[in-house]
């Protein structure tokens, strides 16, 4: 079976293109539901939705339920749909691995399945399992990664459009920026904004207003000043970022770190005798071929990387992501009751960095 975007699944649905089995996969678990939502509405009729459509607890269902589910027939309709959410919890669990593995083997051609793989940290964590790339490799795999800043705001205007909520395009895209793209987030403040506002269209300044970050004071900001040796501005930024929503010191240093790495790889382009006209368009092509699934705007993030390379030297950014990832070990090891502190000295002290040390 192939592998899908969220977007190439929604066109396939509304052309009538219905697989057997989905395997919906990746970071972002609004797009997940997304797709739940929509292969619902084009499998099952509406008047008899209620019969054909079943969603086990996973933690309860068991090898012989599973298969009674999948293969009773659909009532007065052509097909019936079973939706099975966290894949992970079932590792545990063979014989109804077992079961699943049978069945996407030889689907029930009256019947949908859908799995669900959700907590992608949690899942990096247990031991590898052959068996779920099986599970991939029989059904139509679709990619629920993070989307980028400027399809995440088209998201947000699609979103708001269901709950009869208006948005200017300032207010629109400061949402995505203040919550760095995290559309169960943005979802939940969405609905918030909604019943703020009252029928009239929503403002930067009602979105500043509902979830407490001013235009300015955003992760992408922290990061870019850091990277541009801007210390004093950066320190600035560091506790109104960690009161935002979902907000954390672990998220904070990653995003410094991919930024460090991204500089890292420009600078050695430089170091190696790019010329600084194709940097941008180099560091580009590297992404390309990594094809990270967190990073957003690979564009941007190509543009940025190349023009934060022309501030350090190779030297001072290996010693920049040395004490990063010491913090990172540090944050993620222990109760620190101080994260804003240890977040502001790591960002002073790459100003501090001895350039001689190049």
């Amino acid at each position: 079976m192939g592998s899908l975007t969220v977007d190439a699944l929604f066109r396939g649905l509304r052309t009538g293109a219905i697989e057997p089995v989905y395997y919906l996969y990746g970071a972002e678990d609004a797009l997940k539901d997304d797709a739940i939502r929509e292969i619902r509405e084009r499998v099952l009729e509406p008047s008899t939705r209620d019969f054909n459509y079943d969603e086990p607890d996973p933690a309860g269902v068991d090898a012989e339920r599973l298969d009674a589910l999948l293969n009773t027939p659909p009532m007065l309709a052509e097909r019936r749909l079973v939706v099975l959410r966290g894949l992970a919890s079932l590792r545990k669990r063979p014989r109804v691995r077992e079961a699943l593995l049978r069945y996407t083997s030889a689907p029930n051609p009256s019947s949908v399945l859908v799995l669900v793989d959700y907590a992608p940290a949690e899942a990096e964590r247990l031991p590898r399992d052959k068996s779920t790339d099986t599970l991939k490799a029989h059904a139509t795999s679709v990619d629920c990664a993070r989307l980028p800043p400027e399809r995440a705001v088209r998201w947000v205007a699609h979103r708001a459009s269901r709950l009869d909520l208006a948005l200017e395009p300032a207010a629109a895209a400061h949402l995505v920026e203040a919550l760095a793209s995290d559309l169960g987030l943005i979802a939940q403040e969405l609905e918030k904004l909604a019943t703020a506002v009252a029928g009239r269209p929503a403002t930067r300044a009602d979105v500043e207003a509902l979830i407490g970050v001013r235009h300015g004071e955003t992760l992408p900001t922290l990061v870019a000043a850091a990277l541009e040796r801007r210390a004093v501005d950066a320190a600035r930024l560091v506790d109104p970022v960690l009161s935002q929503p979902g907000m954390s010191g672990v998220r904070v240093v990653m995003a410094l770190g991919t930024a460090l790495v991204g500089t890292a790889l420009a600078r050695a382009e430089l170091d190696r005798g790019t010329p600084a006209a194709r940097l941008e368009g180099v560091v580009f092509r590297h992404i390309l071929a990594a094809r990270p699934p967190a990073l957003p705007a690979w564009k941007d993030s190509a543009a940025q990387w190349a023009a934060w390379a022309r501030r350090w030297r190779l030297a001072e950014l290996r010693a920049a992501l040395t004490e990063t990832l010491a913090v990172d070990r540090a944050l993620k090891s222990t109760r620190l009751s101080r994260e804003a502190g240890i977040v502001t000295e790591l960002v002073l002290s790459w100003a501090a960095l001895p350039r001689e040390a190049a």
